[in-house]
């Protein structure tokens, strides 16, 4: 594919994303009216995969939101820092789903999986899992890794495969609130364990980059990875998610050869 096709592929692929503590009701309301509304100013181009918001926003964008292809997406678990009882993070994506959200993304446990307890941060994922599936058995579970407090690839590969094993949909770089958050080195090692494990389980997990992707040539260096890793299966939003909150204006505006600050 030419960049400009990836580019294109990538806009359906985004879930468009606002993790501000300034963020507002009617904030969220106006980014979801937007993404309502996309399509009468760029009918040519696919809608994001989904909306991402703090939890307390998930009943707003499913109130809110018009295209039934655009998924609810909230950051659980008590994002970014996971550092709850686990009561409280299953509380809290309860909540979420019962208000309308499709998908979850929530972070591992890194305060068990740093001490070399990896059994009691597999437990959180599956026991989030369990609740949420309860409500809803359709909604996407996501655990993202926070790579950059993974300081060796094989920590990074022993959390992409317990989480994984723990039940994830897919698993993810990165808060973006933690430097360094996505980069194409831990991709890569995402990847190829979502190889392994698809060629022993045959489970497809899905890979979501984010935390610092915001221009059209960091999409195609997250694409080409993934096409290189993974193949054309992956190639779609079911399997394949960027996390961003600028990258969407800025492939808009490579697309269209002029500066786009839509959303």
């Amino acid at each position: 594919m030419d960049n400009k096709a990836i580019y294109k592929a990538v806009l359906g692929m985004i879930d468009l994303t606002t993790l501000n503590s300034t963020d507002t009701y009617t904030k969220v309301a106006a980014m979801t009216e937007k993404v309502n509304r996309f399509h009468e100013s760029f009918p040519d181009y696919p809608l994001p995969a989904s909306i991402c918001v703090y939890p307390n926003f998930a009943a707003t964008v499913a109130g809110t939101r018009t295209e039934a292809d655009v998924d609810v997406t909230v950051v659980g678990g008590c994002f970014p820092a996971s550092q709850s009882p686990l009561a409280v993070k299953i509380a809290e994506c309860e909540a979420a789903v019962r208000d309308g959200a499709d998908e979850v993304d929530i972070v591992l446990a890194l305060n068990a999986f740093l001490e070399n307890r990896p059994e009691e941060a597999a437990r959180e994922i599956v026991e989030i899992g369990w609740a949420i599936r309860a409500l809803n058995p359709k909604v996407v579970l996501k655990v993202i890794l926070e790579t950059g407090a993974l300081k060796e690839p094989a920590l990074i590969e022993q959390a992409s495969f317990l989480a994984m094993e723990a039940g994830a949909d897919f698993i993810k770089t990165s808060t973006g609130k933690m430097q360094p958050a996505a980069t194409p080195e831990a991709a890569q090692i995402m990847c190829r364990c979502i190889k392994a494990y698809y060629g022993k389980t045959g489970r497809m997990v899905g890979f979501k980059p984010a935390g610092g992707i915001a221009t059209p040539e960091d999409a195609v260096t997250y694409w080409n990875i993934v096409a290189d890793s993974l193949g054309e299966a992956w190639l779609n939003k079911k399997y394949f998610r960027f996390g961003a909150s600028r990258m969407a204006n800025n492939l808009l505006s490579a697309l269209e050869g002029r500066e786009i600050k839509y959303y």
